[in-house]
């Protein structure tokens, strides 16, 4: 449930455009970027290229905040950018972490925005460390930065590089990256992020994470960007390069049609709206409700709900609210306050609801006190009975492609079955998605379901910790109370 959820948290938005001739793709970059907020709103970013030149605003924020009018009037034309929307699964959430990297090394400057996580990270980092590199940053987007300037220092092109570069990178990453003639977009073989690019009619190119930030800027959608392959984009046009491409089997992250993505984005040839009524339509059999009326929790469960009436026949219905001035800088209540943040956030329909059985369907539960408070607010509201239907299987393990789902104790389907989930978050009954169905929300395509099930494409790194720098303050801290 965006807006009010404890335990999930988006992937990042990349984005990049290349232009005929120099115009003001700082703004474009902002368009794009704003499409594609939902994807991240910790952090943002924009390199602008002026003739080889990069100059670069970057800051905590969401992009409204971040690029105001003046700001972004100060950025130079050019002829192409890089930006990039972060919620960050790997490193902290301050400044030094916003991207794109931006990197001076002998032949040249790059900028790079990247989407997803490396599994093998850590490996990597305390290798390039042990020979003598040092990080500014502790997001593993730094770790790709230093593995791609490393092998242009030997290697004839930027997009050689890249190509080498990625016999070395393992798990999820969608990236976008600039060097002073050159826009490249590259994606992992497995596919895990989604990435697309399009053209516009006086034939600039664009790329992004989704479809819908192509469109916001006035793009035709051209194509996906299949796994394995690096675009090269130059005043020569473009140019594929696939031979990472069918090197592993396909595994796109099943969760960006269940949650992260916008409903009118389309990845690798399917629908996110109409997956996500497939999804509710596979509810409604499987997990039928005697009841008067269907809700679905904004924002992420509103397709999903529909589906869900379509398929049963019970109307469909608006139960709940929610504050859409509600953003990052929500301030959460102290302790003491007897104020529930989720009311804050959300309100109940009372007029739908009064006396009325409810299927409510949402898209995940986490830890259970989110959606345990959303059905409190429901029967607040007058609701006889509470049906939550869920469009995703219950979580079981963590992620370490981009999801921040990174431990076990704190999922709530780890600890209790179905029946004691249901009476802990106060519902009438309980129904998850089928996990055996997983693969009618992806079009029948290859696609990763770890978190459900923890069948991991790849190993499972050895060390788990999400910013193993914060992980070291802890440690120091407990030791300091210790000796008090």
């Amino acid at each position: 449930m965006q807006g009010a959820k404890s335990g999930i948290h988006e992937a990042c938005g990349v984005f990049g455009v290349i232009a005929p001739q120099p115009c003001h793709v700082a703004g474009i970059s902002y368009y794009g970027l704003y499409a594609l907020q939902h994807r991240g709103q910790e952090s943002c970013g924009i390199v602008v290229n002026d003739d080889g030149v990069f100059v670069s605003h970057k800051d905590v924020g969401l992009v409204s905040e971040v690029f105001s009018p003046d700001i972004l009037s100060r950025l130079p034309k050019g002829t192409m950018a890089v930006g990039h929307t972060r919620y960050g699964t790997t490193g902290g959430s301050g400044r030094n972490n916003c991207q794109p990297i931006e990197v001076n090394h002998q032949k040249g400057r790059m900028a790079l925005a990247h989407n997803g996580n490396l599994s093998n990270a850590a490996e990597l980092r305390s290798k390039l460390e042990m020979a003598g590199a040092i990080f500014h940053t502790t997001s593993d987007t730094e770790t790709i930065a230093y593995i791609i300037t490393r092998e242009r220092l030997q290697a004839p092109s930027i997009e050689e590089a890249v190509s080498r570069a990625m016999n070395t990178l393992d798990g999820a990453y969608s990236l976008v990256l600039m060097s002073p003639q050159k826009l490249i977009c590259a994606r992992d073989p497995y596919g895990f992020r989604p990435l697309c690019y399009g053209k516009t009619e006086d034939g600039m190119y664009v790329v992004a994470s989704e479809s819908c930030a192509v469109k916001a800027v006035g793009a035709q959608v051209i194509r996906d960007v299949m796994p394995g392959e690096i675009l090269i984009f130059s005043k020569n046009g473009v140019v594929s390069r696939r031979e990472h491409c069918g090197t592993k089997e396909k595994k796109l992250c099943v969760f960006e049609y269940i949650y992260f993505a916008r409903p009118d984005s389309v990845i690798d040839g399917v629908s996110v709206h109409a997956s996500r009524r497939t999804a509710g339509k596979i509810l409604a059999k499987t997990h039928p409700a005697d009841a008067d009326l269907v809700i679905g929790a904004p924002d992420s469960g509103l397709d999903a709900a529909l589906g869900f009436s379509e398929e049963s026949g019970i109307p469909y219905g608006i139960g709940l609210i929610k504050n859409k001035y509600i953003g990052r800088t929500f301030i959460s209540p102290e302790q003491g306050e007897r104020i529930d943040s989720v009311k804050i956030k959300l309100a109940a329909i009372e007029e739908s609801i009064k006396g009325r059985r409810v299927v409510l369907v949402d898209d995940s539960i986490v830890r259970g006190n989110t959606m345990g408070r959303v059905v409190k607010l429901l029967r607040d509201g007058g609701a006889r009975e509470i049906h939550v239907r869920i469009s995703s299987p219950p979580f079981l393990h963590p992620c370490y492609y981009g999801t921040d789902i990174d431990s076990e104790e704190h999922l709530i389907a780890c600890k209790y079955s179905i029946p004691e989930i249901c009476k802990k978050i106060g519902a009438d009954s309980l129904g998850y998605f089928p996990a055996e169905k997983l693969g009618c929300l992806a079009g029948g395509c290859g696609f990763c379901s770890a978190c459900f099930n923890g069948d991991y494409p790849t190993q499972i790194p050895k060390d788990t910790r999400k910013d193993r720098f914060e992980a070291r303050l802890s440690e120091r801290a407990a030791e300091s109370e210790g000796a008090e």
